[in-house]
This record gives C-alpha cells, sequence and structure tokens, in this order.
C-alpha cells in the first residue's frame, strides 16, 4: 500500500480522533506530560497548568540551533500552557475553573500533594461530577509503599526489570530510555480513554490509578508470573532462551542481529552459511535441540559473519527469508528513508522561531490523521486565551 492509498479517505477538518476532547495536564518531568502529548496529537486540546515562567523540563541537552531543551520540546508539544500557582487560592479557584469545562485531568505528584492544595479528585468532581482524574505516581495510591519517592531507574531497580538486563556475567543495566515513565505513561493514556468510554456509556466519571511500578511490571511480557510460580527468568544479555540462534553477530564493519525462531529457518540459514548438511542433524534440526547445543550453534554463525561485511550479510540472510537486521545508530536511524516516509520525525517551528525535527506520533489514523500542530509553549504563554475562554461561558458563570 502506498501512502496516498493509506489515506485516501482523511478528514482535513478534524486535529485527530480525540479532536473535541478537553484535558487539563498537571504533570511534570516525563511519565505525566508523555501521556498527555499522546492525546494532543490525537487531537485533544490539552491544556498544560504550570508555574508562570515555570522551567519544568528543561533538561539538557539543547535541540541544536534552537536554544530550547530536547525534554520539554519533545514531550510538550500540541498542547497550550496557562499560568497558574495551584498553591495558592487564586491559582486554585482558577484551575477549579478550568475544571469546569474539562473533560479529563492528568497528574503526577506524589499522592495527597492535590489533595493538599484543594485541587484533588474530589475537589475536581465538586467542580464536574463526572469528571475523570488520572494520577500517574511511582508506586500508586495506595499500598505500603505509597509514600515512597521515585524516580524511573529507581523503579526500573525495584521492579526486577533491571536484574534482566545486561551480559549474563555482567552487572544489572537500566534501560537507556525512561521506560518506567513511558510504559505509565502509554497505561494512562489507555486508562483515561477506557474511563472516558465508561462515562460515555453511564455518565459515571472515576479516579484512575496509574503506578509505574506497575506498568512495568505489565509490559514485562508475563514473566513476572514465571517468577511468582517458582521459576524466576535469567538474564541472558542480546540472546533469547527459547530461540537458537538470536544474537548479535559481529561483522566485518559493523554488527547484525538476527534471530531463528522457526526450524525452517534455520534450515534456510544453515543453506545460506554453506552448513547445509546441518539443516536436519542431530544437534541442530530442532528448536530444542539448538537450544541444548547454543554454544556450538553461536559459535557457527558468529564465525561465518565475522569476515563478511554487513551488506553482504545482510544481502544473504535477506535473500534466504530470515529476520536479520543491522544494528544501527539512532543518527543513522534519523537518515533513513522509511522512518521519514512514515512521519516520525516532524519539522516543528517552537515557540522561539527555531525549527527542529520532533519525533512524530506512533499510530497512524486513515480517517483522522495526526501530526504535530505546534511546538511546545512557553510556560503561561497561553494564559490569557484559556482563562478568557473560560470566563466566557456561555452561562455566564
Amino acid at each position: 500500500m502506498r501512502r496516498e492509498e493509506f489515506y485516501r479517505e482523511a478528514r482535513d477538518d478534524r486535529d485527530g480522533p480525540l479532536h473535541g476532547l478537553s484535558v487539563l495536564d498537571v504533570t511534570k518531568v516525563w511519565s505525566g506530560p508523555l501521556a498527555t502529548s499522546l492525546l494532543a496529537d490525537m487531537g485533544a486540546n490539552v491544556v498544560r497548568v504550570e508555574l508562570p515562567h515555570g522551567r519544568d523540563g528543561e533538561v539538557p541537552p539543547e535541540i541544536p540551533g534552537t536554544g530550547l531543551s530536547w525534554f520539554r520540546e519533545t514531550v510538550n508539544r500540541n498542547k497550550r500552557s496557562v499560568g497558574l500557582d495551584l498553591r495558592h487560592p487564586a491559582g486554585r479557584d482558577a484551575f477549579l475553573e478550568l475544571v469546569r469545562d474539562a473533560d479529563l485531568v492528568v497528574e503526577n505528584y506524589k499522592p495527597g500533594t492535590l489533595d493538599g492544595w484543594g485541587v484533588g479528585y474530589a475537589d475536581c468532581r465538586r467542580s464536574r461530577p463526572d469528571i475523570v482524574v488520572v494520577s500517574i505516581t511511582g508506586w500508586g495510591q495506595y499500598g505500603p509503599d505509597v509514600d515512597r519517592p521515585a524516580y524511573d531507574p529507581v523503579v526500573q531497580a525495584a521492579s526486577g526489570w533491571m536484574s534482566l538486563n545486561g551480559e549474563p556475567a555482567g552487572r544489572p543495566v537500566r534501560a537507556p530510555t525512561f521506560l518506567a515513565d513511558e510504559l505509565a505513561g502509554l497505561h494512562a493514556a489507555v486508562g483515561a480513554l477506557a474511563a472516558l468510554a465508561h462515562r460515555d456509556r453511564t455518565g459515571e466519571g472515576q479516579h484512575v490509578d496509574v503506578a509505574m511500578l506497575d506498568s512495568l511490571l505489565a509490559s514485562s511480557c508475563g514473566l513476572l508470573t514465571l517468577a511468582a510460580a517458582g521459576a524466576p527468568p535469567a538474564r541472558w544479555g542480546n540472546q533469547t532462551d527459547f530461540a537458537v540462534p538470536s544474537n548479535v553477530y559481529r561483522c566485518l564493519d559493523g554488527d547484525i542481529y538476527l534471530s531463528v525462531a522457526l526450524d525452517k529457518h534455520w534450515r534456510a540459514l544453515a543453506e545460506t552459511i554453506g552448513r547445509p548438511e546441518l539443516a536436519r542433524a542431530p544437534g541442530y534440526g530442532r528448536g530444542a535441540q539448538r537450544r541444548q547445543n547454543r554454544g556450538a550453534v553461536d559459535d557457527l554463525v558468529a564465525a561465518w559473519c565475522r569476515p563478511r561485511p554487513v551488506g553482504e550479510v545482510m544481502a544473504a540472510f535477506r535473500a534466504a527469508g530470515l529476520v536479520a537486521e543491522r544494528v544501527r545508530t539512532l543518527a543513522e536511524v534519523a537518515a533513513d528513508p522509511h522512518v521519514r516516509e512514515r512521519d516520525m520525525l516532524q519539522p516543528t517551528v517552537l515557540h522561539n522561531g527555531a525549527t527542529a525535527p520532533l519525533t512524530g506520533p506512533a499510530v497512524k489514523f486513515s480517517r483522522t490523521p495526526t501530526r504535530i500542530r505546534r511546538g511546545a509553549p512557553a510556560a503561561g504563554a497561553d494564559s490569557r486565551d484559556v482563562l478568557g475562554e473560560a470566563a466566557s461561558r456561555p452561562d455566564g458563570s
């Protein structure tokens, strides 16, 4: 399918499938802003509530040539910003007025913080009884550990995830991305949409509780179940426990990753590397046999790849229908025509007039396409417009 075919019935009168949804973003750092950025990308009207002239998210480095932080600009695109200090009565009252017209509030402060400011779930319900409030925290709204502070790598450590990452004989290694934050943000966005769907059917709002710990455990491929049942998983590094060969292999000018999960792919690999006699040989022909013979199989593939350039190896593997890819840098990925065609980098004008290639939305909609409509706002940049909209409510209140 060509791009034009996919979007042949696209509408141009909507910002995305969530056009018309009103969201108040009371978040900081990454997990909360990510959740609301997903909703904003899909067309929701997201208003970021932050301290006037605040500096949340201005984490180095800057995007070259812009003078602005990659952190804030990436995760706050497609939003507006209103400057309110929720710790003070005037800010609290203005916020609760905004809640009256909102469908959803997303926050990621420690449990009880917003309650103490008079803008928690119970307070929001008094302004709008059917409001949906999503709270993202490290450990959740209840349980023995709710008062503990949390940062992404700390949750990676506490969840057991970090113990599985790294080489088998090495030390535990954290993910190079904010994995717990990312997954909590994703689960928060899904939870918000589910709660809104329930409200559409019943008229009932609710409080949605998303913990970074729970999100990481729920997205760990069921390994928590194995551990609880008495079969804790091992650390495999670049290998997997169920497919052999499956590893990074050094070539003459780079690395490739090959994964052979099917016996028919093993037979194709045996032909490709000039060892057809091993296609069905004892110790090689079946997946269970290869798992028992892991070292010998791995050495065989590694020896074939080592003297050959990546291009030659990949051409041979692709011709054989094998599942393999070169291990690329993100700079190489950014230059990939496929990535560009998928709109995963979108040139965006930022609030200071500079332009940056922001990472685009992952989900594509044929009828209601998504895009980056605007860069991240400066803190409080839209206060007059947002507060003016609330003041001009048709009922005059």
